[in-house]
């Protein structure tokens, strides 16, 4: 059995480099929003984003192969066998470009049929909608082709060049949008052919890194029949579990283009920058933890993977919980202040998608594990098929003539559902801890957030909204909820860490 184990001091390392990536590009981000909006216009950036969640919904095929391409390598790597990784890696490539001419394909006929009769557009508008899902095919397609590079860079934990790239793409994103109000062009056609140029050339800079450090990138392309029967395997049974991720995102969203129009659209894409952005913090993260628990399960230690699991669960929640709070308690402020232009219901849709995020934060390293065992048929059919009914409630709430916020709020009901489904169905595929998660992860998790969110509930519904108000809330928010956490929401032995941690760090500061 290969000698792996959970390295902590790696893992701190590594989610360093990774928060550093995360608060630079969340701002930068932010602030592309703002402008990309300013420039675009309400009606121009609801179409950008209803057309390209249209491209994006196509991804319930392309994630799914991802994701087992993903799997393999790292899991290999927790094997510690290079033939077989250069084997996986080639066989991986060969499917990718495999799947881009097929989606090519059919993007250029069902897709362009759709665009031009079912979707939404503003008169005068259908020539640009047209480049703009040309331009998103194309982007599509190279981060498509990116996978099995990003997969080997993060199996290897190299979350600094990871750092380092994702920060050269935000800022490249910002310069895009900035160029918008510069060049004489149509803002709409311009900003989709510059962020596919901004994907071909991060897509290159991948390329070269991986090539010149990883020997697995190095080799010929092989096409291995035995491997690509164990990687469609399981991403079929894993395309459950990413179609319906895909419906509940982007295919709401195309619902809601049908029935409401594109300021509606406008407003979700702004919710879903701020989830984006929030979700950095959680998301930094997992992308450190993951090659861990994987790794770890490779290895055969189940009992350490099941504690890193439901750990990492929980710690992941109070990164979001931060940052959270403030967001829910001072949401109108918060977007005044970020926007020039606020679409109607933007308000709404950033509640609901900072709750559901709460829950997502809980979910992510439980669909890490199941990924790890291999053995995810069953989990697929049952927590898959509860997660796509999400699409088809939504719909028939919109149908029946609801809001959208009501449509947009089932994925919190589906989410919390899903949830403890999959901690079920680990606890009998991995003996996963059934009072452990509920107590000590959710249970402190949930006590933590109660305590935390009444002073800043109470300062907001007893102050004008203004910018003391804001500055005081945040202030007490945060003072409050590391409290709590430090109390009630870590255990002895990790409050010891973290406070040799800090220990560490004011020691080499001085």
């Amino acid at each position: 059995m290969p000698g792996y184990s959970i390295n902590g001091n790696r893992l701190a390392k590594n989610t360093a480099y990774l928060y550093i990536r995360m608060l630079l590009l969340m701002a930068v981000n932010l602030y592309t929003s703002r402008v990309v909006l300013h420039s675009l216009g309400v009606e121009d950036y609801g179409v950008y984003n209803a057309v390209g969640g249209f491209i994006s919904m196509f991804s319930m095929v392309s994630t799914a192969l991802s994701t087992s391409i993903s799997r393999y390598i790292t899991y290999t790597l927790g094997e510690n066998n290079l033939e077989k990784l250069k084997c996986i890696f080639s066989t991986g490539v060969i499917i990718q470009i495999f799947l881009s001419i097929i989606l090519i394909l059919i993007f250029e006929t069902v897709g362009l049929w759709f665009l031009s009769n079912k979707m939404t557009i503003p008169e005068g508008r259908e020539n640009a909608a047209y480049f703009v899902f040309h331009f998103s095919v194309i982007t599509f397609v190279i981060n498509l082709l990116s996978v099995p590079y990003n997969a080997v860079l993060i199996a290897h934990e190299r979350m600094s060049a990871f750092a380092y790239i994702g920060i050269f793409e935000g800022f490249a994103t910002l310069g895009a949008a900035l160029l918008l109000n510069c060049l004489p062009l149509d803002s709409l056609i311009l900003y989709a052919l510059l962020m596919c140029i901004v994907s071909l050339v991060v897509r290159i800079i991948y390329g070269v890194y991986c090539r010149r450090h990883f020997e697995e990138t190095r080799c010929k392309l092989v096409f291995d029949i035995f491997h690509l029967k164990k990687m469609l395997e399981f991403a079929g049974w894993n395309f459950i579990g990413v179609t319906s991720g895909v419906l509940r995102s982007q295919g709401i969203n195309l619902l809601f283009n049908i029935y409401n129009g594109p300021v509606i659209n406008a407003a979700r894409g702004i919710s879903m920058q701020v989830f984006n952005a929030v979700n950095k913090f959680s998301g930094s993260f997992y992308t450190a933890v993951q090659p861990q628990i994987t790794k770890s399960w490779a290895a055969g230690r189940t009992q350490e993977t099941n504690k890193l699991v439901c750990d990492s669960s929980r710690l992941s929640f109070y990164l979001l919980l931060l940052v959270g709070i403030p967001i829910l308690t001072e949401t109108d402020y918060l977007l005044r202040l970020w926007l020039h232009e606020i679409p109607n219901a933007t308000s709404i849709f950033v509640k609901i998608i900072i709750i559901f995020a709460f829950l997502e934060a809980f979910s992510q390293p439980l669909v890490y594990l199941m990924l790890a065992t291999g053995k995810i048929r069953n989990y697929q059919i049952i927590v898959g098929s509860l997660c796509l009914l999400n699409f088809p409630v939504a719909w028939l709430m919109l149908y029946l003539g609801f809001s959208p916020a009501i449509a947009q709020a089932t994925t919190i009901l589906f989410s919390f559902l899903s949830l403890w489904v999959r901690v079920f169905m680990l606890h009998r595929m991995t003996d996963l801890s059934l009072s452990y998660f509920t107590y000590n992860t959710f249970g402190r998790a949930c006590l933590v957030t109660a305590l935390s969110m009444v002073l800043p509930y109470i300062i907001s519904v007893t102050y004008q909204e203004c910018a003391l108000r804001f500055i005081i809330g945040t202030i007490c928010s945060e003072f409050f909820a590391i409290v709590f956490i430090a109390i009630i929401g870590l255990d002895k032995k990790e409050r010891k860490n973290i406070f040799n941690k800090v220990k560490q760090l004011v020691y080499h500061a001085k």
